[in-house]
């Protein structure tokens, strides 16, 4: 004979899950890292900085 099952349990650990995955989705959709967005700035500053200096003053 097979042990019973609580249903609320079965449930949670389901909605568990789901949450789980829709996080790890929504990481890889929308998440970067802090090193990647420091690179991007850092990146976006020197173009900017280069553009400043190619300027012509009036």
């Amino acid at each position: 004979m097979s042990k019973p099952v609580n249903l609320n349990q079965v449930r949670k650990a389901r909605a568990r899950a789901d949450r789980r995955a829709r996080a790890y989705e929504n990481a890889v959709k929308f998440g970067r890292t802090k090193a990647e967005k420091e690179l991007d700035q850092k990146r976006e500053r020197k173009s900017r900085e280069a553009i400043d200096q190619h300027r012509r003053e009036e």
